[in-house]
């Protein structure tokens, strides 16, 4: 019944959203965070392993997370996550200073990190390959309901309540979408063997990514760009990672099995994931500094500020999945990232004046917002439903991890470094500026002199943030690129008879496959998954 696998993806939808809603809610409530907590207000970045924390969790957990589910089912993953997330809720409330503060907030990301990607799984195992962009574009809309929400969320409860409600709130939540899940999402497993999970290879990957984030966190980044100890750690990390790769081609059991799958298409797609990931967080992060240092608004009006690109991003997920349902994913992909690169251009461009400017009778900084909000959007759903064709169906819960993964690693090391790049940049810019000092002059040329001063930190400001825009605008180039390399399927030819090097079929591009829930039958013996055309789906039911 049509009916009850759009509740399943609905019930999926909720937790998605309510992962990111938690994902994003500290970039509009970190001045209040920092003032309970104790950290100076002039040393932000001593709480930046609490941004850094959920993102490296959330990274480092959903690969094994992914692969879990294909082992033992969507609905007991979900379930297990949803649980994890409210232990991780609870130590974030409870937390008096950072460190307690972080390990809250990477027990969320690892509890998080199975959320989104098992819901795209669940809708490539309902839904059949030409309807399937359109699904996940949805949820893609959900993922992003949840990031415009958030920063407003989070800065709407501070303003009325202390910002530790926040996350007691996230225990009824979590209550209530464990409900939905049980009753919506299907609890099969599926026959006959069922994939091996890599906890090697997800521990190595884990662990390579902890040291590359730890590498680019600068406590001190007045000193330089990294921290002494950031070259050997980032080199540990490196290290790490190879061996990673080395397991992965050695070992039986690999976290992204890609035996009859085109490499090179896949890789160019999740760079496409990855760099979309860094443009997000850094304007994310950005925008809302740039409402607060440099067009001294509160945390309120920054978050209402970064509505703007934030409202167009689900928009346009949706409309990047109908486009790629009639044309294919390339275009949607290459134009999104090409229209972001443009937008990161503008506002990098934004002048001193900028309260002002204005194309015509439209506000410059809100026209701006919004097209960047487009072309990212644009690129949501082709993404991952381009990945999921380029994989069986047997791999969708591993494959649509990969693609978070990618867009989350981006965001992770996109952030981390970008932030260590603007905190060392700012103090470099300002290394000569020495406030006036009151009492060794008069009233007047006091405040003359700190009229002078303030002018100078906010062009120092400008300088940083305009930097980073530039190179933000230079990675969604270098995606555009990529996604022009990627390809995916061209919905106005026929399918593509072959689905990996040397003419391999891949059962994942030649027709659905659907995970079997012992309510059918004829099922593959080799899979354990069942082929559906047009009619009947995972639920033994028509639509």
């Amino acid at each position: 019944m049509r009916e009850r696998r759009r509740v399943a993806i609905g019930a999926g939808g909720a937790v998605v959203m309510l992962a990111a809603l938690d994902a994003y809610v500290v970039t509009t409530i970190l001045v209040p965070v920092v003032k309970d907590i104790g950290v100076p207000i002039n040393r932000l970045e001593r709480v930046t392993p609490v941004l850094t924390g959920f993102l490296l969790g959330y990274v480092a957990a959903m690969p094994l997370l992914g692969q879990l589910s294909d082992r033992f089912g969507r609905r007991p993953l979900l379930q297990a996550c949803l649980v994890f997330f409210a232990v991780g809720s609870v130590v974030t409330a409870l937390a008096g200073d950072v460190p307690l503060l972080t390990a809250g907030r990477v027990v969320q990301g690892v509890a998080g990190g199975a959320l989104l990607p098992v819901t795209m799984a669940l809708a490539g195992d309902l839904w059949d390959e030409r309807q399937r962009p359109v699904v996940l574009g949805a949820v893609g809309a959900a993922q992003e309901l949840g990031s415009v929400l958030g920063p407003l969320y989070g800065a709407g409860i501070a303003a009325v309540m202390d910002w530790r409600a926040i996350f007691w709130i996230n225990l009824p939540l979590v209550l209530l979408a464990m409900v939905g899940v049980q009753y919506a999402v299907p609890g099969g497993r599926g026959e006959g063997p069922r994939p091996g999970v890599d906890v090697a290879g997800g521990l190595l990957l884990a662990l390579g990514l902890g040291l590359l984030v730890a590498g680019v966190y600068n406590p001190e980044p007045q000193e330089s760009a990294l921290p002494s100890w950031g070259p050997p750690v980032l080199a540990a990390g490196a290290a790490v990672l190879v061996v990673f790769v080395l397991w992965e081609i050695k070992a039986r059991t690999r976290l992204l099995d890609l035996s009859g799958v085109r490499r090179g298409p896949l890789l160019a797609t999740l760079g496409v994931s990855l760099l979309s990931g860094a443009a997000l967080m850094v304007t994310l992060v950005d925008v809302v500094l740039v409402a607060q240092t440099v067009l001294g608004k509160d945390a309120t009006e920054g978050a209402l500020l970064l509505t703007r690109f934030l409202v167009a991003l689900p928009v346009a997920a949706v409309a990047g999945g109908m486009i790629a349902r009639r044309f294919g994913e390339r275009w949607p992909m290459a134009a999104g990232m090409a229209v972001s690169a443009i937008g990161y251009l503008l506002i990098a461009a934004w002048p001193a004046d900028l309260a002002s400017a204005s194309y015509g009778p439209l506000p410059r900084m809100d026209t701006d917002l919004v097209i960047t909000g487009l072309g990212l959007g644009l690129v949501i759903a082709p993404v991952s439903s381009a990945v999921l064709g380029f994989v069986p169906a047997a791999r969708h819960g591993v494959a649509s991890a990969a693609v978070v993964v990618a867009r989350m690693m981006g965001m992770l090391l996109g952030i981390s470094a970008l932030s260590a790049w603007g905190f060392y940049r700012f103090h470099e810019l300002t290394a000569d500026l020495k406030p006036p000092l009151p009492f060794l002059m008069s009233e007047d040329e006091f405040a003359r002199q700190m009229k002078v001063y303030n002018a100078a930190v906010q062009d120092a400001l400008r300088t940083e943030y305009q930097e980073i825009f530039w190179i933000t605008a230079g990675m969604c180039v270098l995606g555009a690129l990529l996604a022009l390399a990627a390809g995916g399927r061209d919905r106005n030819r026929d399918p593509e008879p072959d689905g990996g090097p040397g003419g391999e079929p891949d059962p994942g591009r030649i027709r659905p496959a659907f995970r079997h829930t012992g309510r059918d039958s004829g099922n593959d013996s080799a899979t354990g998954h069942v082929p559906i055309s047009g009619r009947g789906n995972i639920l033994g039911e028509d639509g």
